[in-house]
């Protein structure tokens, strides 16, 4: 009887082959980590986008390059054409702001005298016992502030130059791999789904919750946070206010973040009309932010997302925070989406001990049996 072959034993070869797929994943990863953010945006596009590529390809009697080509040219003519004018609008009217602070155009100090002086004498005096109403001192922190917040900026944008090849070259990786998710989007899931070392069952609910909690936070997140941005930069242009479309882009930021929303940028807008005694401003502006601006999110968010699951809106700002810390500007999407993944995965681990605990059960104690 010949000896086994202890090199040749099953289990060693699969080990063998476990260890060899680990270590090409993670030189793949390796390999692709400085376009990480373009192959998931071109995820997360394609994802969003795929029922009118669906339609795209009805059209076309199932001729998926066909399809592919005018899905990617009505994303460049209606989301990112429009996007990079707005891009290109808030950054000349930040270069803008920087040089008016700079050259001393914008007073803080004088905004700060104006509020303190409309203040009632008792939070006047309140304001004295707490060394607060030295604006002297106040105006010298705040630009000393702005003076540091405003040569960064500067920087940065002087440093914009030296990453426009990387840019582009990362926009150009996106959109290439983005027609290909058209393309080849049906053929890549399957394949995808295929080689997943999960049930099957397991595997459907998780890249069904991936694609699910995609289209919420892209959909129910970003495209309300953009309304209301821009609902409150045409308020801010109206109004008077220096920078409008820089500020409205600044409530679009925040109004990603549960719990912080836009009213932290027009609320003091509104505080500083109302005690310089522009009261019609004061009181127009808050009623725009807290009726018009507030009620975007309950109207137009069940539209968007319609019966997509959401999460608790304390874990999507902690994942939201967390994904801007690690992943940049990507972390909007990527934050909730990892933290979704997380729910799921222990969830279904916690039914498939359930399930296991009832099969191994003696048959009396299922019963209500003793055993």
């Amino acid at each position: 009887m010949p000896t086994p072959n202890p090199l040749r034993a099953p289990e060693l070869e699969f080990k063998s082959l476990l260890v060899l797929v680990l270590a090409a994943s993670l030189l793949f990863a390796l390999i692709i980590w400085p376009f990480f953010g373009a192959v998931c945006w071109a995820v997360f596009i394609a994802i969003v986008f795929w029922p009118l590529h669906k339609r795209f390809l009805h059209g076309s009697k199932g001729k998926h390059g066909v399809a592919a080509l005018a899905s990617l040219t009505v994303i460049l003519l209606i989301v990112i054409l429009p996007m990079a004018m707005i891009a290109a609008s808030i950054t000349q009217e930040a270069s803008v702001l920087v040089e008016r602070l700079r050259s001393g155009d914008i007073q803080i100090g004088v905004y700060f005298q104006k509020i303190f002086e409309a203040l009632p004498g008792w939070v006047r005096g309140i304001l004295d016992r707490l060394g607060m109403s030295d604006l002297a001192l106040m105006q010298q922190k705040v630009m000393g502030a702005l003076t540091s917040s405003s040569q960064a900026l500067t920087t940065r944008v002087v440093g914009i130059g030296a990453v426009t090849l990387d840019f582009v070259v990362a926009f150009f990786v996106m959109l290439y791999v983005l027609y290909f998710l058209f393309r080849d989007g049906e053929k890549l899931s399957k394949g995808i789904a295929r080689k997943i070392p999960l049930h099957p069952e397991h595997t459907r609910r998780l890249l069904t919750q991936f694609a699910t909690v995609v289209r919420a936070t892209v959909k129910g997140n970003v495209v309300v946070a953009l309304v209301q941005g821009a609902l409150g930069g045409i308020a801010f242009a109206v109004l008077g206010v220096p920078g409008a479309v820089l500020w409205g882009a600044v409530m679009a930021l925040m109004s990603l973040l549960p719990a912080v929303g836009a009213v932290i940028v027009w609320a003091p807008v509104a505080i500083y009309f109302f005690f310089t005694g522009e009261l019609v401003k004061a009181v127009g502006l808050t009623f725009w932010g807290a009726v018009v601006i507030g009620l975007v999110d309950n109207f137009l968010r069940p539209i968007l997302v319609g019966k997509d699951t959401r999460m608790p809106d304390y874990l999507i700002l902690v994942a939201t925070l967390g994904g801007l810390v690690v992943f940049g500007l990507n972390g909007f999407v990527i934050g909730p989406v990892i933290a979704a993944m997380f729910l799921v995965s222990w969830d279904m681990l916690a039914k498939a001990r359930e399930e296991q605990d009832i099969a191994e059960r003696p048959v009396g104690a299922a019963e209500g049996e003793a055993p």
